[in-house]
């Protein structure tokens, strides 16, 4: 690699400002810290007239770094006819697991994603970008690797296509688990596409120079798919925070103990018994202003539980709001509520939020399996740890030791905790250590 030029990086990913959500943060804080890093990176993604977002965020363009090219390709999806045919304007998540099951229109649309795109309705897209990579190489454009991020895990297609046609050294990010992901099971697919999607997984993993997880449960999964995979190429490379996006002092409230959560939640993460144990909680503590705060999508079984427990007048619903609201809402939070879903594979589930939560120094409440991924960042960072999914009476009495706590001083932020190695920059830096192709 040239010394007398920065290291170029082409990063194709489906999710960009002004997409929004989880998905779009790990390529845009790669993309915002590469420059300063000596990488010069140019995005291909899909035009946001014509792609498919489940939620926007315009807010997010600002931190798009001034002259990274970006170039926005056309589209063939099918949620065009999915919005006219069941009148829905919101793109659905998971390529329409989490929709109405009873629904004939909602069920034929799963068979027809599980079945008849592979390995995921957004493929439709892979041409375009792939005629987007063809021109700049044709106009002598030199690139030192390119990183495919999914999901959509159609993606990695490009980058197996890439492979084959050029040559170019290959960066597989995968945020998410492929053919162990938790809704896999409900794409009702025949055996024929059952085979199809694990052979697509495995070309992937075995053709890729790097291949990255967010975890290391999620890296296990993977290496179990092929014999011929080599270990070394598979790293760990988890989600992470922006220092710049916690510049602003902390300042929980002084009037109420006041837990917020925020992103989607539904009833898979199977918060009842802890609702049970607020409420409990605050039966018998009258005296303490308990409060709960959703910040983002929350399913109407989660809202059915909370009035069923008798907590609608003491908890707020806020929409979905742009990430640096979200970020506020952290900091105005006296502590913070995570949940693991009760899915299959849920061990390497690592959300992104995780880490805004630590960078928040609050401490964290984790509904989820001990021994996570997500339980051990949490106990190593000295934030909370997971209470399983049936643990009552360890969460009444972590309530109550809140409560005991709040008393004495209603700040309960944590002294700053050791999560610097998780920073966006820090990560970046071990990314641009492997496009270099060092260890």
């Amino acid at each position: 690699m040239s010394a007398a030029r920065p290291l170029r990086l082409l990063v194709i990913t489906y999710y960009w400002p002004p997409s929004g959500g989880a998905g779009v943060q790990r390529s845009l804080k790669f993309v915002k810290h590469l420059p300063a890093l000596g990488v010069e990176p140019t995005v291909i993604t899909v035009d946001p007239e014509k792609g498919a977002y489940p939620v926007l965020d315009h807010s997010l363009a600002s931190e798009v770094p001034a002259g990274v090219r970006v170039i926005r390709t056309d589209t063939s999806e099918p949620f065009g006819s999915y919005k006219k045919l069941t009148g829905r304007q919101q793109i659905p998540y998971g390529g329409f697991v989490g929709e109405n099951k009873t629904s004939l229109t909602q069920r034929f649309f799963k068979f027809v994603r599980g079945n008849l795109f592979i390995p995921d309705a957004r493929r439709g897209w892979n041409r375009h970008a792939l005629r987007a990579v063809a021109d700049l190489l044709a106009q002598g454009e030199q690139f030192d690797a390119v990183l495919t991020s999914s999901p959509p895990h159609s993606t990695q297609l490009i980058g197996l296509e890439m492979k084959r046609r050029y040559g170019l050294r290959w960066l597989a990010d995968l945020r998410d688990p492929w053919t162990d992901i938790y809704y896999h099971h409900e794409l009702n697919q025949t055996p024929l596409a059952r085979r199809l999607d694990a052979r697509y997984e495995r070309q992937v993993l075995e053709q890729a120079d790097i291949v990255l997880t967010t975890s290391t449960d999620t890296r296990r999964l993977f290496l179990e798919k092929s014999k011929a995979l080599q270990p070394d190429k598979f790293h760990v490379l988890p989600n992470g925070y922006d220092e710049a996006d916690f510049q602003a002092p902390s300042v929980p409230p002084t009037d109420a103990l006041l837990i917020t959560h925020t992103g989607t939640i539904s009833e898979t993460y199977h918060i009842e018994l802890w609702l049970s144990a607020l409420a409990e909680c605050r039966r018998r503590h009258p005296a303490v202003p308990l409060r709960l705060r959703f910040v983002g999508k929350v399913s109407e079984e989660v809202r059915r539980q909370v009035e069923a427990n008798g907590l609608l007048d003491c908890t707020e619903l806020v929409a979905f709001v742009p990430h640096d609201e979200s970020v506020g809402y952290l900091r105005r939070a006296t502590v913070l509520l995570m949940a693991i879903p009760d899915v299959p594979h849920n061990l390497g589930i690592l959300p992104g939020k995780v880490f805004e939560y630590l960078a928040a120094n609050k401490p964290v409440i984790c509904i989820g399996p001990a021994g996570s991924d997500a339980d051990v960042l949490l106990r190593e960072c000295g934030a909370g740890h997971a209470f399983s999914y049936g643990a009552y009476e360890a969460m009444l009495e972590h309530l109550e030791g809140l409560v005991a706590q709040w008393r004495i001083n209603p700040n309960l932020d944590l002294p700053t905790l050791g999560h610097a190695r998780y920073s966006r920059r820090a990560l970046t830096e071990q990314l641009v250590a492997l496009v270099r192709g060092s260890k």
